[in-house]
């Protein structure tokens, strides 16, 4: 079952371009408050984001397009620095590579509530695109997973594709799996509770081979 988390979004566009980037200073105070307008901003139509791994950079194309929603909050998520210094914590060879749980457990279980509305399937999950984790498509909230083939009977549970990679495909297959389930299963293999509690402290004790998201540039 894929791990799910989620906050609705205002329906009143903000921005139509890109917004000058925060300081670090500001990414805090922005994570730590999900009720300011800059969680409201629009993404354009089309972004690129550079996701500069522990195995290098996979470059991602987000088309508003394909699922409205679901980009607005990828796409603010990023430029906000949460996904940043987080863990690839569930690889599963032949299916999918999903992050999205914050290194700050305290931000990270902010996010874990803050659902956004459902997104119809405009686009087949095949190999390289990149989708919410959900249980149900109105359960989204901040973690997402790259298909690493064409896991078309996805598109009939409604997992609606956001966008794609477009470069290093090569260090999605390479990302470390032989984890597979276990960091995000239930006891005793797993412990979904320090998963939110502790986060990065929990999974590079228990999962130190985990490879990292050091940062994602939007651009």
């Amino acid at each position: 079952m894929m791990l799910c988390l989620c906050a609705v979004v205002s329906a009143s566009a903000v921005s139509a371009q890109t917004p000058a980037p925060l300081t670090a200073a500001q990414r805090r105070a922005t994570l730590a408050d999900p009720s300011r307008a800059f969680w409201r901003t629009h993404a354009p139509a089309t972004v690129t984001a550079d996701v500069e791994t522990s195995k290098g950079v996979i470059t991602l194309e987000l088309i508003r397009a394909w699922a409205p929603a679901g980009v607005d909050r990828f796409y603010n998520l990023a430029r906000a620095g949460y996904y940043d210094d987080s863990r690839f914590y569930r690889v599963i060879v032949g299916f999918v590579a999903q992050f999205g749980i914050a290194g700050d457990p305290a931000i990270a279980k902010r996010w874990s509530q803050r659902k956004i509305p459902a997104d119809s399937v405009r686009e087949h999950n095949v190999r390289g695109t990149l989708t919410f984790a959900q249980n149900t498509p109105t359960e989204r909230t901040t973690n997402v997973f790259i298909n690493m083939r064409d896991n078309f009977e996805l598109d009939t549970l409604k997992f609606a594709p956001i966008g794609r990679v477009v470069q290093g495909m090569d260090v999605v297959d390479s990302l470390y799996a032989y984890y597979g389930e276990f960091p995000a299963a239930a006891a005793p293999l797993g412990d979904p509770r320090r998963l939110y509690d502790e986060s990065n402290k929990y999974l590079d004790k228990k999962f130190p081979l985990l490879d990292k998201i050091l940062r994602i540039t939007v651009r």
